[in-house]
């Protein structure tokens, strides 16, 4: 492929102005020009696309890149026109270009002025593509972002399946396959589909000893990322969402609060895309709120914050991801918010695809779970995922290895664990294994007779969450091992074989609590005050008698909890309290900031700097929705179906609504479903015999008479009608 002698340093140096190769960079680079197929897996930041784009200009003729994403190839081949003289160096082919560029693109590849052709799968596939580039000289073909080839990856395109077809019609030439991320089932694939199973593998350490791995409890995650990021202003930082509507939201509350941050993702149209992604590059933004669209091949080497709202679907996602910081060796700080609702929430999702694919999505979001739930080290765990070990106990960068968990001996319950997966005959998965020991009996269990296994039942000393733990340890630590291909069957290995026979010591921590979040984890948490709460407690009664209403009505108990624990002395800061909004800020707001007011000066409080977060006036378009539609008197039930939301989910978003001080009439609807004398009962006991406006004390009430519904609408009617 390149005239022998050829020294890549030197090259490297004219090219591009580098005096030293990075890692592996220069061996691969040899290996490639002396044409034989490549296969690279290097972590982000790592330096891939030199692998083939010095080789491409030492070269004579043209190298094909395959890359999935147009913004990634536009940024590409920009970089390549910057160390070049010549424009047609490098061309991207796929559906954004003109009829004239097209023609363009066609004149510098015969002219053999483009040494660099970037390509969509899609674009390789076609049939015109595929005759256009018979004809030409081709030096090699790199596929970036190779992990799309798998099925067991985390961004998967059917389009990449197809490539090694294209490849053969084209002509066969060497091939470079890259990926930053790539289980060992993952890697299989890529070289099996390709046709390169004897490519020279080239895999660096996935270890990033600058990056700090935290996982935070899912409670008030605007306040807490708002707080973060004021701590640390000016520092570039991508957040990312699952949802295009909470990246929309999220950047604005973050800009109202003083935060230059920008929207990205696949519903803007190119432009905004663009204008988004070069305000970040070159600094006029300081924060990205993104989904997975924003980031591949985004070369920003200071970006010092990677923060997921939501759990990502698999750790290949999160690790891309979160390798997005940091890449210039300085720090990188890693917060993820995390509850296993998320989890639940993206298995729905799962439930529309294909049962195979079914089966890989939830093996995938299983992993992340385990990830995020675990107390070993976290640097550990995600090494292990890609075929690494880390032998280090405490890698000090994690908040694992940071606030480390209380060990314990549980040599007796791995043994227990252990014997449970040699008498299933290894055929089941931890989840199984986990119900033989606490004898929970599945259908698929009752099949396979468990309940006649001597370990049947045998762990009820311990929870489930305790034993998914345990299994998780042994695997990380070789007792036994996960069958990917079988979708997470358990088997035993030889160290666990051998410590059925020869139990030793196994020490295992405590697992984190992520089940019911309470507290900000990272973040500083704020204690209730219990003093200044009686005291409103007190002045909630006084003001609710002044008003002839009952004291739930002014305020709930929610609220007064947060007024105890936050010190709101404005009124702005007051309509941020949840449960309160603006009406209810401005009606009754004003002796409550007063009485805070005075209790913080007497006390010199030191007020959270939480309180300074600000709520997007009008955040809610569907608030603007359901008051415009009770106005125009639409049955609740057409409401809820025209925006997807169940008859529970309606009410929660009218109990907010009204709980905040904005008043909705739904008498028309009331009519419909009760009688005049039900509606004033109910309405009669929230005004004179209700202390709190609980609903399951109205149920008992009532003794049944009336359902939760019915019971929730009518408090609606009352605090719309007399507390606001």
């Amino acid at each position: 492929m390149a005239e022998a002698g050829i020294n890549p340093s030197a090259e490297l140096k004219k090219f591009f102005g580098f005096s030293t190769f990075k890692g592996e960079q220069e061996e691969i680079i040899k290996h490639l020009l002396a044409g034989e197929d490549t296969f690279v897996i290097m972590p982000t930041g790592g330096g891939k696309s030199l692998c083939y784009q010095l080789p491409a200009m030492m070269t004579e003729g043209t190298a094909i890149v395959v890359s999935p994403l147009i913004a990634l190839m536009k940024n590409q081949v920009d970089a390549m026109r910057g160390f070049s003289q010549r424009d047609g160096v490098a061309h991207v082919l796929n559906s954004s270009l003109t009829k004239k560029e097209i023609l363009q693109v066609k004149e510098d590849l015969a002219n053999g002025v483009t040494q660099l052709l970037y390509v969509a799968p899609e674009s390789l596939n076609k049939e015109e593509n595929i005759e256009l580039l018979r004809n030409l000289k081709i030096s090699f073909f790199a596929i970036d972002e190779a992990h799309c080839i798998s099925e067991w990856g985390h961004d998967f395109r059917p389009e990449y399946r197809n490539l090694r077809s294209a490849i053969e019609n084209i002509g066969r030439k060497p091939i470079i396959a890259l990926t930053a991320t790539a289980t060992p089932k993952v890697q299989s694939d890529i070289m099996k589909t390709l046709g390169i199973e004897n490519a020279r593998v080239f895999k660096s350490s996935f270890n990033r000893d600058n990056l700090y791995y935290e996982i935070r409890p899912k409670s008030d995650v605007e306040k807490q990322i708002i707080k973060l990021l004021l701590e640390n202003k000016g520092k570039s930082s991508i957040i990312y969402c699952l949802s295009r509507q909470k990246v929309e939201d999220l950047a604005q509350q973050l800009q109202v609060n003083g935060i230059k941050a920008l929207p990205y993702h696949a519903g803007l149209d190119a432009g905004t895309r663009v204008k988004h992604q070069d305000a970040f590059l070159s600094e006029d933004t300081d924060v990205i709120v993104a989904t997975i669209a924003f980031g591949m091949g985004i070369d920003k080497p200071d970006v010092r914050f990677v923060i997921h709202h939501d759990m990502p679907k698999s750790l290949e996602s999160y690790y891309q991801e979160t390798g997005r910081a940091g890449r210039d060796g300085g720090e990188g700080n890693l917060v993820t918010f995390y509850h296993y609702k998320d989890i639940e929430k993206l298995e729905k999702f799962l439930a529309k695809k294909p049962v195979a694919e079914q089966e890989i999505g939830k093996q995938l979001l299983q992993e992340a779970m385990s990830y995020a739930e675990t107390s070993m080290c976290r640097r550990r765990y995600l090494l292990y995922y890609f075929g690494e070990v880390y032998e280090p106990d405490n890698c000090g960068m994690c908040d694992n290895c940071r606030h480390p968990q209380t060990l314990h001996d549980a040599s007796k319950e791995l043994k227990l664990a252990l014997e449970a997966v040699k008498s299933a005959n290894q055929k089941f998965k931890a989840q199984q294994i986990v119900n033989i020991l606490i004898g929970n009996l599945t259908a698929l269990l009752k099949n396979h007779n468990a309940e006649t296994l001597p370990q049947w039942k045998q762990g009820l000393n311990h929870d489930e969450r305790f034993w998914h733990n345990l299994i998780r340890q042994a695997v990380v630590q070789g007792y036994m091992d996960r069958e990917i291909e079988l979708y997470g069957v358990l088997r035993l290995s030889v160290k666990g074989l051998s410590f059925i026979e020869n139990p030793g010591e196994f020490m295992m921590p405590e697992e984190r609590e992520y089940e019911d979040p309470s507290g900000g984890g990272g973040a500083q948490t704020v204690a209730l005050d219990d003093k200044l709460f009686g005291m409103l407690k007190d002045l909630t009664r006084k003001v609710a008698k002044q008003k002839g209403v009952p004291p739930y009505a002014v305020f709930m108990e929610p609220s007064l909890n947060e007024m105890a624990t936050h010190y709101p002395t404005s009124i702005e800061e007051m309509k941020n309290i949840s449960g309160v909004g603006e009406g209810k800020a401005i009606k009754f707001g004003k002796p409550f900031i007063e009485l805070i007011q005075n209790y913080v000066e007497e006390n010199d409080i030191n007020r959270p700097m939480d309180m300074v977060v600000k709520s997007l006036a009008n955040k809610s378009q569907l608030k603007v929705y359901l008051i415009q539609s009770t106005d125009r008197k639409l049955p609740l039930d057409d409401i809820a179906s025209a925006k997807g939301l169940s008859m529970d989910d309606l009410l929660k978003e009218m109990e907010m609504i009204v709980f905040s001080g904005t008043k909705l009439n739904i008498d028309y609807y009331l009519e419909d479903i009760l009688d005049e004398d039900s509606i004033e009962e109910i309405y009669e006991y929230f005004m004179d015999e209700s202390e709190e406006g609980k609903i399951t004390e109205a149920y008992e009430e009532f003794d049944g008479d009336y359902s939760e519904e019915e019971l929730r609408l009518i408090r609606l009617k009352f605090l719309s009608e007399v507390a606001n």
